[in-house]
């Protein structure tokens, strides 16, 4: 890396790698990480700077939606050419590679695809019309990948991927995501052995105190650049460091890592962005925007699925209200990746401050009557707590008793909140598509989060959207409709100004603004019809349904969106 802006880049780059590694190894790690930017910057195409209002993500499975004889890559790449090209900018497709558990968070092989799911040439045909958000699935691997087999065999590199540990030390202080064995036990050439399994031991942490494991994370992740990723995700990075007697969350270390790599990734290809993926308490969450020296460029809004499942369950959007309002802005360059619903439950650590533990119970209890499951997480004490509800968005909003068109309108209405949210949105297959809770999946597979990742058939799926009557049907015209607007409206840009104001706890109301033009979004969270008082002069012009409104009081229908601009549209 030479020049003057290059050599910049490169005493960022040390510094972060002295507070890791110390100045020694440092010194040694440079010029190899030097190298990989001058391997791949040849390989990289041109991206967009930034975003704006009319980026939205679509995340799914690539087999999501399936088809006889035919790549289900190939498959999603149709149906969303046919149905969503005017809809979504970019899609989240989860880890596509080889893998052996966790529906692909244990990865086999990093630089391949599944062949059950397609090959490089479907990615890049999808990349084509769409920008593509990869996985990084690098916390761990999959305990049949090459390099734990060669970790076992005592094989160099490999032998240093992983890490050993002492199972009589004091691990009582380690943050648990789940209630499962926090090492697990192999047989290697030498013996027995302990290693760390922060999620399952199938899925066996990798030892980024070795700084080769470092190189080679940053070398793949260059390669996913280079085969059409404009968004990189770093999934479940906040565990990626360990030192025992702290809660391994979080540490120095992995937020200087996670800097390495924004700043090799964008010395590489510029425009790519970085996403960190950490299910925890808001105040933890948003570090990785970093502290004064640029991390990710956007960080998963966690809070906002269960406050906004909340505020449906109870009819009270006060908490969410309340959140919102005080939710500081980020560092400029930087934004909030926004959601509902992922691949993943509900989770509710981000709940932590924000709703007492007596309002999380009933909200696992109402899923529960609505045909979900919750899912626990071990606290050091030996006892558990809910860490994610496991239940389809649109059946976690309303009872079960509920009719479709209702189901529709509420589902329809949670997306007007998040769409008017100061961020990128996402939003998961399932919920566009209206999907139920696949309550089968789960007892299939035992797994609770099997409940939301259900396999579809393409054709039937275009069947029923192309029936009005259908649940699909209502839920994606809906969100559509949200989407279309959202995309032509100026107020909604990521960057422009959101200030969340106060009313009828029923109501949600957010006012964002831009240079001139201003827009508040209204949401109705309750199945019971609703007034907003206004003052009496003022006229409003709805950009969702095109009426012209007037005060004292707007109408708020049962479970309705208003998006009102106080300029007419020209027509």
């Amino acid at each position: 890396m030479a020049g003057e802006s290059e050599k910049t880049v490169n005493e960022r780059i040390e510094t972060q790698l002295r507070l890791v590694y110390g100045a020694d190894r440092a010194a040694d790690l440079l010029p190899e990480i030097a190298a990989l930017v001058d391997r791949w910057r040849p390989a990289m195409s041109e991206r967009r700077a930034w975003l704006d209002q009319s980026d939205a993500m679509l995340i799914t499975y690539a087999d999501t939606l399936r088809a006889d004889a035919e790549a289900p890559l190939a498959t999603l790449h149709g149906f969303l050419q046919e149905r969503c090209s005017e809809l979504v900018s970019a899609v989240h497709l989860l880890p596509f590679f080889p893998w052996t558990s966790d529906d692909g968070f244990s990865v086999v092989d990093y630089r391949a695809v599944d062949p059950a799911v397609g090959d490089w040439d479907d990615v890049a045909a999808l990349a084509g019309d769409f920008e593509l958000m990869f996985d990084a699935v690098i916390n761990h691997a999959s305990a049949e990948s090459a390099w734990f087999k060669g970790f076992l065999a005592g094989e160099a590199p490999y032998d240093g991927y992983f890490i050993r540990c002492d199972p009589d030390a004091d691990y009582s202080a380690v943050v648990r995501p789940r209630a499962l064995p926090l090492l697990t036990e192999v047989e290697t050439r030498d013996g027995k052995a302990h290693v760390w399994t922060t999620f399952s031991a199938d899925q066996v942490d990798l030892d980024y105190g070795n700084p080769a494991v470092l190189v080679e994370i940053l070398d793949i992740l260059l390669d996913y650049c280079a085969k059409g990723a404009r968004f990189i995700r770093l999934d479940a990075i906040g565990f990626m460091w360990k030192r025992l007697g702290t809660g391994c969350m979080h540490l120095p270390e992995t937020h200087a890592l996670v800097q390495v790599m924004r700043e090799v990734v964008e010395a590489v290809a510029p425009g790519t962005l970085i996403i960190t993926e950490t299910n925890v308490p808001h105040a933890e969450n948003v570090s990785y925007f970093g502290d004064g020296v640029p991390e990710a460029h956007l960080v998963y809004q966690f809070p906002l699925p269960p406050l906004v499942q909340h505020a449906f369950q109870t009819s009270d959007a006060s908490a969410l209200t309340t959140w919102a309002r005080n939710l500081q802005p980020p560092p400029a360059g930087t934004t909030f990746f926004n959601f509902l619903a992922s691949h993943d439950g509900i989770g509710m650590r981000p709940l932590e401050g924000l709703l007492l533990p007596e309002a999380v119970a009933a909200m696992a209890e109402t899923v529960i009557e609505r045909g979900g499951a919750v899912s626990m997480r071990a606290m050091p004490d030996g006892s558990t707590r809910p860490y994610e509800l496991n239940i389809s968005y649109i059946d976690g909003l309303v009872p079960a008793e509920t009719d479709d068109a209702t189901r529709a309108a509420a589902m329809v209405a949670a997306h007007g909140i998040l769409l008017a949210m100061a961020g990128l949105p996402g939003i998961y297959i399932h919920s566009l598509l209206g999907s139920r809770s696949d309550r089968a999946g789960m007892a299939e597979t035992g797994r609770n989060r099997s409940i939301n990742r259900a396999k579809l058939d393409a054709a039937t799926v275009r069947a029923e959207l192309d029936d009005p009557t259908s649940l699909r049907h209502l839920v994606f015209e809906g969100i559509g409709r949200l989407l279309r607007a959202r995309a032509a409206e100026p107020a909604l840009h990521p960057d422009a100004m959101q200030r969340v104001l106060s009313a009828d706890p029923a109501l949600v109301l957010i006012e964002r603004s831009t240079a001139g033009r201003r827009l508040l979004a209204v949401v109705n969270v309750t199945a019971i019809g609703r007034n907003l008082v206004v003052e009496a002069a003022e006229e409003w012009w709805d950009i969702l349904s095109g009426e012209k409104l007037s005060g004292p009081s707007i109408s708020m229908p049962a479970f309705a969106v208003r998006w009102l601009v106080d300029q007419e549209i020209a027509s």
